[in-house]
């Protein structure tokens, strides 16, 4: 009886009420402020007008520019405008870039004007360049070469270069399997990189170099003749490279090696540098 008494019952009915109103009050709250959001967010002057290109040299800017405006058309959830300042998507834009693009090393976005999208872009830059799967000494001239940046990155299909204009890579690749886009000796390339830098400041002239089997490399010299390789250094990939080159060092500044080296140098079939400190070579 107390607890159904008129009293009770009454002050049930203020706390359903009281609670229904602060549950209506907390929804309207909500709603406006949604409704500010999307009203702001779909003004003019926070709204991207126009897209502008910048620092490309081969990529043409109107393929970029298509690939962005599309990415800024439409509406998150049907309400808010893809191509308000705050919400455009940003990181979409760069990883769609920098995947139809290989070339495309860097992209910086921002807003000027609030109005104006700028992209800004880097571009690779052709440090040398990888000649297919097989060794050179097997092409016989019918190699398809591709532009390496500075990383060992393959970004683009390279056309037809005589001489030795670009340092040559050959043999496997790392990636999706097809050239552009993958990278050449996966995690070594810098080291590779320094060690032929080393036989530069040595007097020697390396223009090639082969991974056989990701283990041996053939490094083959100039034969100072147009696109004739010359000899070739052999050494294991996983071996101490800055030994190397102070033995190959100590074994070109040393005879019989040294004047065999500049007087019958175009007889010099191979330096092998696999067995420890000992340097192997031969003449014909």
């Amino acid at each position: 009886d107390v607890l159904h008494s008129p009293r009770l019952l009454e002050l049930k009915k203020r706390r359903n009420h009281a609670l229904w109103g602060k549950i209506f009050l907390l929804v309207a709250i909500v709603l406006v402020i949604f409704a500010t959001l999307v009203y702001i967010s779909r003004l003019e002057h926070l709204n991207i007008d126009e897209v502008i290109v910048s620092g490309n040299k081969v990529v043409e800017a109107e393929k970029i520019k298509e690939i962005v405006e599309s990415e800024i058309s439409g509406h998150y959830i049907w309400i808010f405008p893809k191509t308000n300042i705050v919400l455009y998507p940003r990181d979409k834009i760069k990883e769609r870039l920098m995947d139809t693009f290989k070339r495309l090393e860097n992209i910086r976005l921002t807003t000027k004007n609030d109005r104006t999208l700028e992209i800004a872009v880097i571009e690779r830059e052709s440090h040398s360049t990888w000649c297919g799967l097989e060794s050179p000494t097997t092409q016989a001239g019918n190699e398809k070469c591709y532009f390496v940046d500075k990383n060992g990155f393959i970004f683009a299909l390279a056309p037809y270069i005589s001489g030795e204009v670009y340092f040559k890579f050959y043999g496997a690749i790392y990636g999706s399997g097809e050239p552009v886009g993958s990278s050449i000796l996966s995690g070594n390339f810098d080291r590779l990189i320094s060690f032929n830098n080393s036989l530069i400041d040595m007097g020697l002239k390396p223009v090639a170099l082969y991974t056989k089997d990701s283990q041996e490399i053939k490094l083959y010299l100039s034969k100072g003749k147009l696109s004739i390789l010359g000899p070739e250094i052999i050494f294991s990939i996983d071996s101490d490279l800055q030994r190397l080159s102070e033995n190959l060092q100590t074994a070109i500044s040393t005879e019989p090696l040294m004047s065999n080296f500049k007087n019958k140098y175009s007889s010099l079939e191979y330096i092998d540098l696999r067995l420890g400190n000992k340097v192997y070579y031969r003449f014909k």
